[in-house]
């Protein structure tokens, strides 16, 4: 096998054919392979080769590192267009000798060149091995807030499946008193305020319209691009719709993680989450993540993270309300240009 003392580096795109030497390197470094993520990953590229940016490090015709990260635009209430470093591996012989540098230059590059400001990673505190690189490659902690919460099988909660009480003269006129002694809030659930379905192509008009209300800009483009991931990949998305009076009044958008930031664990990355501020105050959020975790228990997903930005006090609360906690993990940013 070539060394890397023998033989010059060189960078080139990553290509479908990399793809085991890639799954090999990783599972040396984490101890488990991650061959489905990676093929996803990579199948993405393919699909849409101007939003992922994967690159290979070589000695001579053996790999021996690699890098991929992706564009992103709007995640997580941002306004700016993103790069997000998703995953990084360097073989063991090859390490300490800059190929990771290497590689993240490259990476910085082509950022610069598609007009990409600032890059975006997390990494769990307690990975010192990570915590190091990321400060030698310049990156600094980013102000957004990691809250997850554990998914334990999709199991009653009281706090995100039992139905919100509303203030007297609020609500249809018909809502249900569950106050009353024949209140049953084991059969009637959150999730049981709203018709909830699957996302479709046809919810696109309905939930820009919702977002835009909440956000105050349009974000069409933010969010044909996460409704087109649901309808090409429906195993690794898990966005919802909440109907009441047969229109969208609700939505929440998330994705199963198998594999970003070095990620072993099923996790499922909850990207935003949005109520028609008419049917405000009527359990529309509560019943929404009722029916999400719900479902990511019968994936085995488990645990949901998101990240919230420090001015959305509003979000961060309602998420604390229902069971979320501050992440073992943290969020870093790196300005694409030095």
């Amino acid at each position: 096998m070539e060394t890397v003392a023998a033989q010059q580096v060189t960078i080139r795109p990553l290509a479908r054919a990399d793809l085991e030497a890639v799954v090999a390197i990783d599972a040396a470094i984490d101890g488990r392979p991650r061959r489905d993520y990676f093929e996803r990953r990579v199948a993405a590229a393919v699909r849409a080769p101007g939003e992922h940016a994967q690159f290979a490090a070589l000695v001579g015709s053996t790999i021996v590192g690699f890098i991929q990260a992706r564009s992103v635009d709007g995640e997580f209430g941002r306004n700016e267009r993103d790069l997000r470093l998703e995953a990084l591996g360097v073989r063991a012989d090859a390490q300490g000798k800059g190929i990771g540098k290497r590689l993240f230059d490259t990476l910085a590059q082509w950022g610069e060149r598609h007009g990409i400001a600032e890059m975006r990673t997390q990494a769990a505190w307690n990975n010192h091995r990570m915590m190091g690189w990321l400060d030698y490659a310049g990156f600094t902690l980013a102000p957004n807030h990691v809250v997850d919460c554990q998914v334990r099988g999709g199991e009653y909660a009281p706090e995100r499946d039992q139905p919100v009480a509303l203030p007297a003269g609020e609500g249809p006129a018909n809502e249900v008193n569950f106050g009353r002694p024949e209140g049953n809030d084991f059969e009637r659930l959150a999730r049981d305020n709203a018709d909830i379905r699957p996302m479709t192509a046809a919810d696109l008009a309905d939930i820009v319209r919702i977002d835009r209300g909440i956000v105050g800009r349009n974000r069409q483009d933010y969010i044909a691009h996460k409704l087109d991931e649901t309808l090409a990949d429906s195993a690794i998305r898990v966005s919802l719709t909440a109907r009441m009076d047969d229109v969208v009044v609700g939505f929440v958008m998330a994705r199963a993680d198998l594999g970003d930031f070095g990620r072993t664990e099923p996790v499922a990355v909850l990207d935003t989450i949005g109520v028609d501020r008419e049917y405000g105050h009527r359990g529309i959020g509560h019943a929404l993540l009722s029916q999400l975790f719900l479902n990511l228990g019968a994936l085995r997903i488990e645990r949901v993270e998101t990240q919230v930005a420090p001015r959305d006090l509003a979000l961060l609360g309602f998420l604390y309300d229902v069971g979320f906690a501050p992440s073992q993990r943290l969020p870093f940013a790196r300005k694409v240009a030095r």
